[in-house]
């Protein structure tokens, strides 16, 4: 028993093929993350949102904070939204127009025909700027009262005028595969119109662009709606008021404190020894600007790397 005093404990060593170990997959899960751009960018667009949201929290006073995360939230939400309703659209416009071009109807597929090249003609910014107004002048007559039922028609506005570039995408996918024996062959196996359009070609075989389309929907939501809510909060303010609008991007970025942000920066051009105080004082505007174009700059990318890594870009 007198020998196990004198015994001493030795320091333990991680076996080192261990570390090599979780350094070599660190390495392949960067380098496999780098070639995924979608993936990567993804990544970095949370991590930007996050250390944004970090920095407001501890410098940005309260109610100025509170706003801008509930423009952001506001924002992203009716973008979904427009998502939902656009693939209701394009889903029905697509499949109904290729439904009555088939059948003895060539009537209604004129006029529905008709009605997407109207929709085409319209330019996205115009249609949805008017759609927005009339929102509006239903707020002020007490005609709406949640701001929830708001959003989803500020979403509906949004999506009617953006929905045609699924539908155009869904009619090419279809008409794509009935240019090949892929159809008579199914058809030819007892396998209905209905299920070899909707699973075998649409969900099958399109899932992958149709997503891919979606993304882009997401940011042009984006673009759209801080266009206009911009547009309505700042050049129509005379006759639309904006202030039952439910916030977002577009119009945080409109306010008064907003645009002395940005004009800071200007200064800060030729007084250099003021860019510090833009990181503190001038918080509201900055944010707001970087929100809105860090995430159409990340949406593009992951777009962009979306579509390349699937080989959405080679049809």
């Amino acid at each position: 028993m007198e020998g196990w005093g004198s015994l001493v404990p030795l320091p333990f060593h991680p076996p080192i093929p261990i570390l090599m170990i979780g350094r070599q997959q660190i390495l392949i899960f960067g380098a496999r993350l780098y070639r995924q751009k979608d993936k990567l960018w993804l990544s970095i667009w949370t991590a930007g949102i996050v250390t944004l949201w970090i920095w407001n929290r501890i410098f940005l006073n309260n109610p100025a904070f509170e706003q801008i995360q509930s423009a952001f939230i506001h924002t992203c939400l009716i973008a979904v939204l427009v998502i939902a309703f656009c693939c209701i659209l394009g889903w029905g416009a697509a499949v109904g127009l290729y439904v009555l071009e088939r059948s003895q109807k060539q009537g209604l597929a004129l006029a529905l025909s008709f009605l997407l090249n109207v929709i085409r003609s319209i330019p996205q910014i115009i249609g949805v700027l008017v759609g927005y107004v009339f929102i509006t002048m239903m707020l002020r007559q007490e005609v709406l009262q949640s701001e929830l039922l708001v959003m989803i028609l500020m979403a509906i506005v949004t999506s009617l005028f953006v929905f045609p570039e699924l539908a155009d995408l869904i009619r090419e996918r279809i008409d794509h595969y009935h240019t090949l024996d892929f159809v008579n062959a199914m058809l030819c196996c007892g396998i209905s119109e209905h299920r070899i359009i909707h699973v075998e070609i649409l969900w099958k075989n399109s899932l992958v662009h149709i997503i891919n389309k979606l993304i882009a929907i997401f940011g042009i939501t984006i673009f759209l709606q801080c266009s206009v809510d911009f547009i309505i909060s700042v050049g129509l303010a005379t006759n639309v008021s904006p202030v039952n609008l439910p916030i977002t991007l577009g119009s945080m970025l409109a306010r008064i404190d907003s645009k002395q942000d940005i004009l800071a920066i200007g200064y800060t051009l030729t007084h250099l020894t003021y860019l510090p105080n833009l990181f503190f004082q001038h918080l509201q505007g900055l944010t707001t600007a970087l929100l809105i174009v860090f995430t159409l700059l990340s949406i593009y990318h992951i777009a962009n790397g979306f579509a390349k890594r699937y080989g959405v870009l080679k049809g």
